[in-house]
């Protein structure tokens, strides 16, 4: 079953189980999918689709910075949900020790040594890590050790 395919049985769930919060994350993300096979005439594969709610996940991420800095709690909750519910159809995040070794391997695979050379390690990484790992982490994991 691909990764649409289960979302798609996720909301049929929600709906009959009247789950409203679960059932407008999922038609968000479906929606979002939805956006990019149309405009792009595509349909969209499961890395697409990880590529989308891990993005819609850091904007979530983001919301609820800005609500707790805002005060609203309520909000910030809310969106806190959604990401919950969004990472269950991500894959398993890799933690910092494997994160670092990756990092480690791509720097010796080439021969980076400056931050000149940062472009190199993370069009190793990139497609290795895509989903795995939050990109941005990488990348500042990257600078630290390419100084």
């Amino acid at each position: 079953m691909s990764l649409k395919q289960k979302l798609q049985e996720d909301m049929k769930t929600a709906l009959r189980n009247h789950d409203t919060a679960t059932l407008s994350t999922i038609r968000m993300a479906l929606a979002a999918i939805k956006q990019i096979e149309v405009d792009e005439r595509i349909e969209v594969d499961d890395s697409r689709l990880i590529a989308v709610i891990t993005k819609m996940v850091k904007q979530r991420k983001e919301s609820v910075r800005m609500f707790n800095e805002g005060g609203r709690q309520d909000l910030a909750k809310k969106e806190q949900a959604e990401i919950d519910l969004l990472q269950q159809y991500l894959p398993k995040m890799l933690s910092s020790e494997e994160i670092e070794a990756e990092i480690q391997a791509a720097i010796t695979a080439t021969g980076a040594s400056q931050p000149s050379d940062m472009g190199k390690v993370m069009g190793v990484l990139k497609n290795k890590l895509s989903g795995k790992a939050d990109m941005s982490e990488v990348s500042k994991k990257i600078k630290q050790l390419l100084v």
